[in-house]
């Protein structure tokens, strides 16, 4: 069995800046192997997926993120991050990590992480 904890959510200014971090633990000595997703849900709207780390590092965001967050891994930690900056009022919501393969899609998901935008 797999577990993903994320956090590191919280209540921020527009403009201001957070990292969500992931960690996995259980069964997961191939971690490495792995593509990690971190999505979003807002309320009223679909899961949607903010960004994808593949096991090779490359990284591939949905637009409304790109030039404003950057995801990463560390493997040795079995952590993925979420850096968000420049954050804006539509980036509110639970924020998930999870973990994906071609074959099997998304099949471990965290608790997910509340992100609100408000002055």
């Amino acid at each position: 069995q797999v577990q993903l904890v994320e956090s590191g959510g919280g209540l921020v200014q527009p403009g201001g800046s957070l990292r969500l971090s992931c960690a996995a633990s259980g069964t997961i000595s191939s971690f490495s192997m792995y593509a990690m997703d971190w999505y979003r849900q807002s309320a009223g709207k679909q899961r949607e997926l903010v960004a994808r780390i593949s096991s090779g590092g490359s990284a591939n965001y949905a637009d409304s993120a790109k030039g404003r967050f950057t995801i990463s891994r560390d493997n040795a930690k079995k952590t993925v991050y979420l850096q968000m900056n420049s954050l804006k009022p539509e980036d509110t919501g639970v924020y998930y990590c999870s973990r994906y393969s071609a074959i099997k899609g998304n099949d471990y998901w965290g608790q997910g992480t509340q992100v609100t935008v408000s002055s």
